[in-house]
């Protein structure tokens, strides 16, 4: 393997784009190859064993192409597959997960909100999370159907999102949370909107930057850091038409989208 590979990011949709927003801002010798499996959106709704069958194909396909890392940039996918996709691949894989454990030590309410896909909260592997971090504090979870993928069709500043985040965000001010956990990679697309909802001092938390600085660890400790150029490619398992028009949306620049199908 050579440090002159891409790091390939994979979401179900275009929210992973503020994760490799991280990280090329945190990696910027890097090149990069952002995939879009758009052709399933959205995952939160996905049966638990297709998204970690799902997930472990485009990890193998993934090193087939010549990528040195891969980030999960999908809190869903994560939590259904990131077991199964470490085992499947000797890539290093960094994966998201729900900043609950920081929420947990920044929260001076003793109330932390979490909002996330269904199957992200549903999962075991968020249980564990609250149970081993945050059984000191409350935690509200609150299951976002049909934000992420409201965001990308509609765009984030669209009356149909305003209207989900009046409906998601409300039970978390009402209920005394003062750290909200933004636990799908769309959200932050919406953060001022859901900040704009909350009681002032509200602190947000995203993990961007935290997955980014794993990366970094990784590549480091494999002698793969660096090499690159700061290309970026961008494929999806859908119509590049639609994910073209949607990164114009979300970026404000127009890409060349590319098809792939794992």
């Amino acid at each position: 393997m050579s440090s002159r590979q891409p790091i390939a990011v994979f979401d179900s949709g275009l929210g992973g784009l503020t994760v490799l927003h991280a990280l090329r801002e945190c990696l910027p010798r890097e090149d990069y190859f952002y995939f879009a499996d758009t052709r399933f959106l959205p995952y939160g709704d996905k049966p638990e064993v297709f998204l970690r069958e799902r997930g472990v194909a485009i990890a193998e396909a993934l090193a087939r192409q010549g990528a040195k890392a891969m980030v999960i940039a999908c809190n869903t996918a994560t939590a259904a597959a990131a077991e199964a996709i470490r085992a499947a691949t000797p890539l290093p894989v960094v994966a998201l997960e729900p900043g609950v454990k920081p929420a947990a030590q920044q929260t001076r309410s003793g109330v932390v909100g979490v909002l996330a896909t269904t199957r992200t909260l549903q999962s075991a592997r968020f249980q564990r999370l609250v149970g081993n971090h945050a059984s000191h504090v409350r935690v509200i979870t609150q299951a976002c159907p049909g934000l992420a993928d409201t965001i990308e069709a509609q765009g984030p500043g669209s009356n149909a999102v305003e209207t989900l985040l009046d409906d998601y965000v409300a039970p978390l001010a009402q209920g005394g949370a003062d750290v909200v956990v933004l636990g799908c990679t769309h959200y932050p697309w919406v953060a001022e909107g859901i900040a704009r909802r909350m009681p002032a001092g509200t602190v947000l938390l995203d993990t961007g930057a935290a997955v980014a600085r794993q990366t970094e660890r990784l590549l480091a400790a494999a002698g793969l850091l660096g090499g690159g150029e700061g290309r970026l490619s961008v494929a999806t398992s859908g119509a590049p038409q639609q994910v073209t028009a949607t990164v114009a949306r979300l970026l404000g620049r127009k890409m060349h989208v590319e098809h792939w199908e794992p």
